[in-house]
């Protein structure tokens, strides 16, 4: 089973003495104030230096000659020198280290070391490396991941639009189709990351409505009959009765019609499609059963991720990263159940809200 799940957003901060306090999470905790400690912590120290140097050479001074107690007094210094050096040596190498993750060598780590209060911001550092890494390694996946998903409906383009130049083809219909067929799989994928973007960024827009669900749901699976009678697919809805519900229509559309199209691109060969639509513990539930080839279990925790498809399947891989997103920022839930030569079923649960 793999479970859809998106974390708390992260907001901008909020200011002292704003509407709301500062909520710190670990990392913010760790960093914040670590500055004006070390500021303070490094006066505090110097002052305790020359204090303890003065009084040193006062106390030695009255006992040997000033020759000895100059030297007693230069050791006392070399002491607080070294030991002020190790209390510095941790600071010095996150100042390194932030320098060249500033540079781009995400990979730069730093050892804890030093008291609980730089220990923790030196994880707190290594946290922010990795994710930065991390982000930087989906981002060129993403661009070689994208180029390849191009590459080919650009290929068919061009390939025609050669044949019609070079007299192979008339520039007929029927080729003409074609040629529109690829450009609207490029405007498609175009538009689905676009979507898939601004979901990441927490800047997806939501228009909710009252909508009846049961038969936005009907209409959508109902809009893909065509592709299921070519396929001798036998597809059946059983929609009860939720009533009106606060949904963004168009989206909750566009993610019944993304679980149908490969629900029934599982099914190639015919096999049975059911849908459902109830209520089920204060929620909506839209399930989605297929008779299809089913996910190995060890891909089922990879089929959110982008680009990630089936040997066999047309699409570009990002229907369930889209739809997975579009369900959360409903506040809802998906799920993915499935068997090797049984077949998928995908759940979706949406909190039901109603006009007060």
């Amino acid at each position: 089973m793999s479970r859809g799940h998106w974390g708390g957003q992260w907001g901008p901060p909020k200011r002292p003495g704003g509407p709301e306090a500062w909520d710190f999470r670990p990392g913010q905790q760790a960093w914040h104030g670590f500055g004006r400690k070390i500021f303070f912590g490094m006066i505090f120290f110097f002052g305790f230096m020359a204090f303890i140097v003065w009084v040193a050479f006062k106390i030695i001074s009255a006992i040997v000659p000033s020759g000895w107690a100059a030297l007693a007094v230069f050791v006392v210094i070399w002491v607080f020198a070294m030991s002020g050096a190790r209390t510095l040596r941790p600071v010095r190498r996150l100042i390194d280290a932030a320098g060249r993750l500033a540079d781009g060598d995400y990979s730069v780590r730093v050892s804890p070391a030093g008291s609980g209060s730089s220990r923790r911001v030196v994880r707190s550092f290594n946290s922010m490396a990795e994710r930065l890494e991390s982000a930087d390694e989906q981002r060129r996946q993403l661009l070689a991941d994208l180029g390849h998903e191009l590459r080919t409906p650009l290929t068919v383009v061009r390939g025609e639009i050669e044949a019609i130049v070079d007299g192979v083809h008339q520039p007929d219909p029927e080729h003409m189709q074609q040629l529109l067929d690829e450009v609207a799989v490029m405007e498609r994928l175009l538009e689905d990351l676009r979507t898939l973007s601004m979901a990441e960024a927490g800047a997806l827009a939501l228009h909710v409505e009252p909508t009846d669900l049961s038969t936005l749901v009907a209409d959508a699976v109902e809009s893909h009959r065509r592709m299921a009678d070519e396929q001798a697919v036998a597809v059946s809805i059983a929609a009860d009765d939720v009533g009106d519900v606060l949904v963004d229509p168009v989206r909750i559309k566009e993610v019944v019609s993304n679980l149908t199209i490969n629900a029934l691109r599982a099914m190639p060969a015919g096999g049975a499609l059911r849908v459902t639509v109830r209520e089920h513990g204060g929620e909506a539930m839209i399930r989605i059963k297929d008779t299809g080839v089913g996910i190995h279990e060890e891909d089922l925790e990879a089929v959110f991720e982008r680009f990630r498809k089936g040997s066999t399947s047309a699409g570009s891989g990002l229907g369930l990263t889209i739809s997975r997103d579009l369900v959360d920022a409903h506040g809802g839930v998906i799920d993915i159940h499935s068997e090797v030569g049984a077949g998928t079923t995908v759940e979706v649960l949406l909190p039901i809200r109603r006009v007060q």
